[in-house]
């Protein structure tokens, strides 16, 4: 199976590039940046993809072979749920990115935005047998809100979105085990919290390992943790992606175009 594909575009593929598209193009590509700026590339590798305004279930994703300080709004690419670009494109897509991603954004309705990385630490947690530890800070405000995925190999097995959806069920963050970081959310700085959350835990988790055991949180505050989330707050989502937005527009606004 390849790890990349290219299709030609659909057959009903004049569909006009609107405002709602634009604007959610510019967005997702400001995030590309983002995670550059951040550190949190691979490569050519991995995801963000973002539902497009409108009645059909359409997705924005990354050119393959592009890193992502070289992706922009206009070569992002517009996909179905089949992987068909609804434009004609010279670029390709990757394989595993459109099977996970598709299944997500085809089966869960809220999920608008999904992000997939695989950052040194979070791919050490995902690799650990006792997975995430929650005696952190951030790890505090994730209890009771991860899922796992067991590692089947590389994502390009269509197969494996049924049991990925069911290993996802009802949460928005999951540990795909001995492979990387996964979050979906309703918008895109949504999706962009749980994840930085979720990294700052594994960051911390990591730093702490060779120190010596974590202090153990008690059980009641777990409680108080998750209703103080920073996810949880749509407001606060949006200030801190919009802050890391103005970081990026003063390296290099060019994404834009």
């Amino acid at each position: 199976m390849p790890l990349h594909m290219s299709k030609e575009a659909r057959s009903d593929a004049a569909a006009p590039l609107t405002e709602a598209e634009r604007a959610a193009r510019v967005q997702l590509a400001a995030c590309y940046r983002v995670f550059d700026h951040l550190g949190w590339t691979e490569l050519v590798f991995n995801h963000i993809t973002l539902r497009v305004p409108g009645p059909e279930r359409l997705f924005l994703i990354n050119p393959f072979g592009l890193h992502y300080r070289e992706v922009t709004a206009s070569n992002l690419v517009t996909i179905d749920l089949e992987g068909n670009p609804v434009r004609p494109t010279p670029h390709p897509i990757n394989r595993a990115g459109f099977v996970i991603h598709s299944a997500i954004h085809g089966a869960i309705e809220a999920a608008h935005c999904v992000m997939h990385t695989h950052t040194t630490t979070g791919m050490a947690v995902a690799s650990l047998a006792a997975g995430l530890a929650h005696d952190t800070f951030y790890g505090a405000q994730l209890h009771g809100r991860v899922a796992y995925h067991e590692f089947e190999g590389v994502t390009v097995n269509e197969g494996e979105r049924a049991r990925l959806l069911a290993s996802i069920g009802d949460r928005q963050i999951l540990i795909l085990r001995n492979h990387g970081l996964l979050t979906w959310g309703r918008t895109l700085p949504e999706a962009f919290m749980w994840l930085w959350t979720l990294q700052r835990a594994c960051d911390l988790q990591i730093a702490a390992a060779g120190a010596g055991p974590l202090h153990p949180i008690a059980p009641e505050v777990f409680e108080q943790a998750n209703r103080e989330a920073g996810p949880a707050e749509p407001a606060l989502c949006e200030a801190v992606f919009a802050a890391l937005v103005r970081a990026v527009d003063a390296k290099d606004p060019g994404y834009k175009a």
